[in-house]
């Protein structure tokens, strides 16, 4: 039974440049429906687990969470005793590794390697309920997207800031609602999409916040957190993109036309994309010589060890490891390390540190 630690963990280095990120629909992302931060939180773990928790907790959405990334941030700890934190983590419920397969045209595989994070801890059950909805949200993606693609012509020529095929992007899907609340507090509907411009063709009725268009700008923030939008944002913004797909553009295209060239910096990301979808809107194209909509491309979404990375179905992987590191996860923790061996580790790690010191 776990017993609450006394002393507190030091606290995580404050950073002097921006932590690392990772390329757009990588890296960290947060699980839904959390509790608030509190001081209290991971008081069940122990001091080294605590302190790397704390700073995975703090770190944006898209966060490079690679073991290597994250020991150069944590002057304490190298990349063992990080990757044997992260670890124990996972095993406490607060973290899982997923690799997603995008299967596009032809024999071409694409992985997004994604660490969802949750500061609540939760159980196996919880976390399998929660990838099986992010698997059929990301199964369903697709299919809106042929939607539109069946019925419109192919997109227009790509713009001179680059053509799409030689930057291939991986889409992010939104948050699933449909997953078992622990002990947390409801959310709060997202607001009413806004009702379309008087230019823009007329809608067909949808349940708020389901369309194409507003899909497409709910991802924009997950796939470059300078373009993270709010409900309300995306609702504003749904008319000027459903005109984009009513012109035949894919939500591949409009994505990628939002995108491409960002700036260092974006101020307000709502003023920044109403004015792209004002000055890039496509010319509209005749339906004369439709060519065949390209295949659908299929999504699989499998879970990785947290320990040694071997993926698996989340039923197969319990406490996010596999079954060998699991056993020896728990051996270890059967048996853990004597206290003076410890001590005499840190100490030969200081006496390495002093010799490495310029004279």
């Amino acid at each position: 039974m776990a017993t609450k630690h006394p002393s507190s963990a030091p606290h995580a280095p404050a950073l002097s440049t921006p932590y690392p990120m990772a390329k757009p629909g990588y890296g960290k992302r947060s699980a839904p429906d959390q509790q608030a931060r509190t001081r209290n939180d991971f008081a069940l773990l122990p001091t080294r687990e605590r302190y790397v928790a704390g700073f995975v907790d703090h770190l944006p959405e898209g966060a490079a969470m690679s073991v290597k990334t994250l020991a150069k941030q944590l002057p304490l700890y190298g990349q063992q005793a990080v990757s044997t934190a992260l670890t124990a983590l996972s095993v406490a419920g607060h973290l899982r590794r997923v690799r997603c397969a995008v299967v596009g045209a032809g024999d071409e595989t694409r992985w997004v390697f994604r660490t969802f994070w949750s500061r609540t801890a939760r159980d196996n059950e919880w976390w399998n309920t929660y990838l099986a909805t992010e698997q059929a949200t990301q199964a369903a993606a697709p299919a809106q997207e042929a939607s539109v693609r069946d019925t419109a012509p192919p997109p227009p020529p790509p713009t001179p800031e680059g053509p799409e095929a030689e930057r291939p992007r991986t889409e992010q899907t939104p948050e699933p609602t449909a997953v078992p609340h622990q002990r947390t507090p409801a959310r709060a509907p997202d607001a009413e999409p806004a009702p379309p411009a008087p230019d823009s063709p007329p809608a067909k009725p949808h349940a708020a916040g389901t369309s194409p268009a507003y899909l497409a700008l709910a991802r924009l923030g997950r796939d470059d957190h300078r373009l993270t939008l709010s409900a309300d944002d995306c609702a504003t913004l749904e008319p000027q993109a459903a005109q984009w797909l009513a012109r035949g553009v894919s939500v591949d295209y409009l994505t990628h036309a939002l995108t491409a060239g960002l700036p260092a910096q974006v101020d307000s990301p709502l003023g920044f994309l109403r004015r792209r979808l004002t000055d890039k809107i496509p010319p509209r194209l005749t339906t004369e010589n439709t060519q065949p909509a390209t295949p659908t491309p299929t999504r699989r979404l499998l879970m990785e060890c947290t320990d040694c990375g071997r993926p698996g179905q989340p039923e197969a992987l319990p406490d996010g490891l596999c079954r060998p590191c699991r056993t020896a996860h728990s051996k270890a923790a059967e048996n853990p390390p004597h206290p003076a061996a410890i001590a005499d580790v840190k100490a030969h790690m200081n006496n390495l540190r002093d010799l490495l010191k310029p004279v």
